[in-house]
């Protein structure tokens, strides 16, 4: 008798000592994930501040640059995937997408030194040049926090709790493998 009493003694204290620490971890989380969210919203706000910088920055090139519509083709296609995505994962595919075409973009801005001398030109490059450096720093903190979440949710007793409670992954914000090799820039045109 004395020891199913003890043994019901000693589950008992194992099972609050269990509840006890998934309600810490289930807190943790919750606060992690908020802040997931909140850093990929400022992710989707740099997002956004570059796709209205676009059109203005296209349409400047093409008066210089009437005969690279390809270019502004891809441009018009990353712009359009991107404010269609629905997912996180969508999002930053369609935003590596951008950028690779912004960087043919440079490119052929390079071939156009008149246009570099143009204000508008200079201005709006200036405006990009500065969302890119804030979006660089959302997507870093985004990963920050991404990176804090997952490693909690794989430790133990975290991961308990997050298998109890479908705490699920959150996707990286890597860069495309297009952002290894420097758009190619060809004078001889």
């Amino acid at each position: 008798m004395r020891r199913n009493i003890r043994s019901i003694i000693q589950l008992s204290t194992i099972a609050l000592l269990a509840i006890t620490l998934s309600g810490c971890s289930y807190n943790k989380f919750t606060t992690q994930e908020e802040a997931i969210k909140a850093a990929w919203a400022e992710v989707q706000n740099q997002l956004q501040r570059r796709n209205d910088l676009i059109p203005n920055l296209v349409e400047t090139v093409k008066g210089y640059a009437q005969h690279e519509e390809s270019v502004f083709k891809e441009i018009a296609d990353a712009r359009s995937k991107l404010l269609a995505a629905k997912s996180p994962e969508e999002t930053i595919q369609a935003a590596n997408q951008q950028t690779s075409a912004l960087g043919r973009l440079l490119a052929v801005v390079e071939n156009y030194p008149n246009l570099k001398a143009n204000e508008q030109f200079n201005r709006l490059m200036d405006e990009l040049s500065g969302t890119e450096n804030r979006l660089s720093t959302a997507r870093m903190r985004y990963n920050e926090r991404l990176q804090d979440y997952n490693t909690s949710r794989r430790k133990f007793p975290g991961n308990v709790t997050a298998k109890m409670f479908g705490f699920k992954e959150y996707p990286y914000f890597e860069a495309p493998p297009s952002a290894q090799t420097a758009p190619k820039v060809d004078f001889k045109k």
